[in-house]
């Protein structure tokens, strides 16, 4: 083979390359990717509530790992919006306002009725089996209620919707919005009621999109995230009472004497 031949082939062999590399396994995932996702659960939990500061020293110590390492993931879960960096302040858990709260759940409404008109257009067969067997695992969820084992029925049913879906673009935006509403999730379901009647309305959602109605699917979707709106933001309206500090009691006013 000549020299000319001989570069011809090893540019072809070099263009290549990019569909060999899609076959290589992912890499595990990285040290900051763990750190951002035990946060990331931790205030979907309420073990951080909003409002609460996020020392880079202490979570140091519980987490076992370098200050920068802390910090790269704290800049990552600001970009989300689960936290807020405040001026001589620091990092804090991000506070949900009414006002945002409701422009989440308006996002979330449009982008998972399209995901949900999507999937029953598209969705496989196995998908479909795959969605009944969630929400069943969902309903379980209610029964045998944890906070841990709540988060991840959702993040599994939400999982196979958006890959049914067919669209990575909306299925990205849609996890981006899911983060957010994880905080608003135990808001939205703090009411006995709104757990069992949303459940309820999973099912439904599920019943379209195995008849393949996707105009139903949208419709119920739709009503779904403004019914789970409705419950939060309701109890967002409703004034907390303050808590004192763990060990501190409110000291009471004397009476001025006359």
């Amino acid at each position: 083979m000549d020299r000319p031949t001989r570069r011809y082939a090893d540019q072809t062999k070099v263009a290549a390359s990019p569909q060999q590399a899609s076959l290589h396994v992912a890499a595990p995932p990285t040290l900051r990717h763990q750190i951002v996702e035990r946060l990331k659960e931790a205030i979907e939990l309420g073990q951080f509530p909003p409002g609460a500061r996020l020392i880079d020293r202490e979570l140091c110590e519980r987490m076992g790992v370098s200050r920068t390492s802390i910090r790269e993931a704290l800049r990552e879960l600001e970009a989300a919006g689960l936290i807020t960096t405040l001026p001589n302040k620091g990092s804090i858990v991000s506070v949900v306002t009414p006002e945002m709260a409701r422009s989440i759940y308006e996002i979330r409404a449009v982008l998972e009725g399209l995901a949900a008109r999507l999937f029953a257009r598209r969705a496989s067969v196995d998908q479909i089996a795959a969605l009944k067997k969630a929400v069943d695992d969902l309903a379980l969820m209610y029964t045998n209620y944890t906070p841990q084992s709540m988060m991840r029925a959702k993040t599994e049913f939400y999982g196979i919707l958006l890959e049914g879906s067919g669209n990575p673009i909306v299925a990205d935006m849609l996890r981006i919005i899911h983060t957010r509403v994880s905080q608003l999730r135990a808001t939205s379901h703090s009411n006995p009621s709104r757990a069992k009647q949303s459940i309820a309305e999973i099912r439904e959602i599920v019943a379209a999109l195995e008849a393949r109605n996707d105009e139903a699917a949208w419709y119920k979707c739709v009503r779904h995230i403004e019914n789970a709106a409705e419950a939060a933001l309701s109890v967002l309206a409703t004034p907390q009472p303050s808590k004192s500090r763990p060990g501190k009691t409110a000291a009471k006013r004397k009476p001025r004497k006359s």
